[in-house]
């Protein structure tokens, strides 16, 4: 069956349009420097803080808020409180197999 049109109706099949408005919800929330760098830093360092982050992006924690706000609204991120700090970690499988795809 054709990918754009249903083959007995000719018309667009809706379904395939659908499927893609989570993944590019994804994409646009990966489309960032720092936050793609954000999401890779956390697949090798899970349950990484603010602080630690900030201290290696060099960028101010305000910004970083924010980035993580991003990451966390598209369900890519999800966070546990430990103490004074949370710890962040990437819970999108699919986002982590495009992070880890530009790696190859």
């Amino acid at each position: 069956m054709p990918f754009f049109t249903d083959s007995e109706t000719g018309n667009l099949l809706e379904d395939n349009f659908s499927n893609f408005e989570s993944e590019a919800e994804i994409l646009k929330a990966l489309a960032h420097p720092v936050r793609l760098c954000i999401v890779r830093g956390l697949l090798d360092v899970e349950g990484c803080n603010v602080s630690k982050m900030q201290q290696c992006l060099d960028i101010p924690q305000s910004t970083l808020s924010q980035h993580l706000a991003k990451l966390r609204d598209a369900g890519i991120l999800s966070s546990k409180r430990n103490g004074l700090e949370r710890n962040y970690y990437v819970i999108s499988d699919k986002a982590k197999k495009i992070v880890m795809s530009l790696d190859d």
